[in-house]
């Protein structure tokens, strides 16, 4: 269940230098700058409640999905608690997926020799005044893949080569902290024009290292693309904390899923359902029944969505609730329906259609 509700307001803040505790990977150098301004913003929370498989009930999982209502609004109200769904969830079917979202914008550096993560700048594009709710949760679960860039005080390579704290960016807002990163090298670009700083460099970071240096560091959030708007966005500290709790900390599925496909995405995406966590949308069937959400191709086809993260059912904005799913039940469910042409993963997308042939390795492994 979601509940939403919008309060722009308005803020504004400052930046100052933020020593990270470590520093991985490799330093572009680039400009980042200002991320002070004003962001409008969408509460949202999101419980799942807990469902049963075809053949037992699964153990529920609660995401609390928020976002400042600007820098300055008050904290979010607590999620309510998740309900108990006693009866064996039946299917409950859906449209077909956008044949647009299947993959990922092409590759893109709007500036020489940055990669930008195309699909957080796309999400980012959604993201303004008259935005859904839905738009900053795209953003949320889009960053699970790849990388963002954190901006450095001075020259990052320099300092790495000196064994130096790195300086990172950070906004101020009262007693509030947050984290600056960014999607793209222009986005980079645009903070500079917005403060004129010259002396910055820039870092990219996986995302889930920039997270986690939120986190670490005692933030209430982190803003991306702050210079850019409305085309930014800001995550508090406790989405974050939910976003990374019990996740594939290789991001498997949804890198494959984000990167070029080929013959090999396929069987590298069934492998991973042996180890990565997964992920039902489990909904109400019109006699009140629970039932697990299917996907439907335009030649009748049945498939059964599966999802890496939680945040990818919230997108969705329908009434379902994330349940886990381990790849027995998965392999179960596929095993005792005939009538399933297989299953789709992440119908927002980047999503991935697998046949009953394609799944065949699992199904041998599991049975």
């Amino acid at each position: 269940m979601a509940l939403f509700s919008r309060r722009p307001k308005d803020a504004s803040g400052s930046t100052s230098p933020q020593p990270a505790d470590q520093a991985t990977e490799d330093a572009a150098a680039a400009p980042a700058g200002d991320a002070s301004a004003q962001t409008p913003g969408v509460e949202t929370e999101a419980g799942a409640a807990e469902a049963g498989t075809a053949a037992e009930e699964a153990a529920s999982v609660s995401i609390s999905l928020s976002s400042y209502g600007g820098l300055g609004a008050p904290a979010p109200r607590p999620a309510a608690p998740p309900v108990a769904k006693p009866a064996i969830p039946a299917p409950v079917p859906r449209t077909s997926v956008d044949a647009a979202t299947r993959t990922a914008p092409p590759q893109t550096e709007t500036v020489p020799g940055l990669r930008d993560n195309v699909l957080v700048r796309a999400a980012l594009a959604n993201v303004g005044e008259s935005a859904p709710p839905q738009a900053l949760l795209d953003v949320a679960r889009q960053m699970l893949q790849g990388h963002l860039f954190l901006r450095v005080k001075g020259d990052a390579r320099t300092l790495l080569a000196e064994g130096k704290d790195l300086p990172l960016g950070m906004v101020t807002l009262g007693e509030r902290r947050f984290t600056v990163a960014y999607s793209s090298g222009a986005a980079l670009q645009a903070a500079i024009r917005a403060d004129g700083d010259v002396e910055t460099s820039a870092m990219g970071q996986p995302v889930l290292s920039v997270i986690r240096h939120v986190l670490g560091g005692g933030f209430d959030g982190l803003i991306i693309d702050q210079s850019s708007a409305p085309a930014r966005a800001v995550l508090p500290a406790e989405l974050l904390k939910r976003m990374v709790d019990k996740i594939d900390e290789q991001l498997t599925i949804k890198t494959l899923l984000a990167g070029e496909r080929t013959a090999e995405t396929a069987p590298a995406v069934v492998k991973a359902l042996a180890t990565a966590p997964l992920w039902i949308a489990v909904g109400k069937l019109a006699d009140g029944r629970p039932g697990i959400a299917e996907g439907r191709s335009k030649e009748g086809e049945r498939f059964l969505e599966v999802f890496s993260h939680p945040l990818e059912v919230a997108v969705l904005g329908r009434p379902d609730q994330a349940a886990p799913l381990t790849a027995a039940q998965l392999a179960g469910a596929i095993a005792s329906d005939e009538g399933l042409s297989g299953i789709v993963i992440d119908p927002a997308g980047p999503w991935i259609r697998l046949s009953r042939e394609d799944l065949a390795p699992l199904l041998s492994a599991t049975s």
